[in-house]
């Protein structure tokens, strides 16, 4: 049997899931265990939903993790990241680090928290009141 990646030259046993340019090929179906989206935890993981380590989870809870899990939560323990910058970091599709991530979330190892949108922001003109008062003073 011979592999176009390769060059013609007989494929190695398991040699379909290598690719000498990329390394070794792992679907991402295969990460979420065929899962397309979280469980039941009820968290909207949008692309800037916050994700921080829970200061609680011991690390021993992570040695039954996947490596991919792993890599999330190594992420997250330098600082807060969103879903778009772990996903960019761990070179993993969006898709993928949502269902990641909601395994996380139901093993208490990491919290998700959205950014307060912009219309439930304060009126700029009440906060250069408010400036303007404290200067006043």
């Amino acid at each position: 049997m011979t592999d176009d990646m390769t060059g013609g030259a007989p494929a190695p046993p398991g040699g379909q899931w290598y690719d000498t340019e990329a390394g070794p090929l792992v679907r991402p179906y295969a990460m979420t265990g065929g899962r397309t989206h979280p469980g039941p935890t009820g968290v909207r993981f949008d692309l800037i939903a916050l994700v921080t380590l829970d200061p609680g989870a011991s690390a021993a809870d992570h040695t039954a993790l996947g490596p991919e899990h792993r890599t999330l939560i190594e992420l997250c323990r330098a600082e807060t990241q969103s879903v778009a910058e772990l996903a960019a970091d761990a070179h993993l599709p969006v898709g993928v680090v949502r269902v990641l991530l909601g395994d996380l979330v139901e093993r208490g190892s990491v919290t998700v928290s959205r950014p307060v949108p912009p219309a439930q922001l304060p009126d700029e003109r009440i906060l250069r009141e408010v400036i303007n008062g404290l200067r006043a003073l």
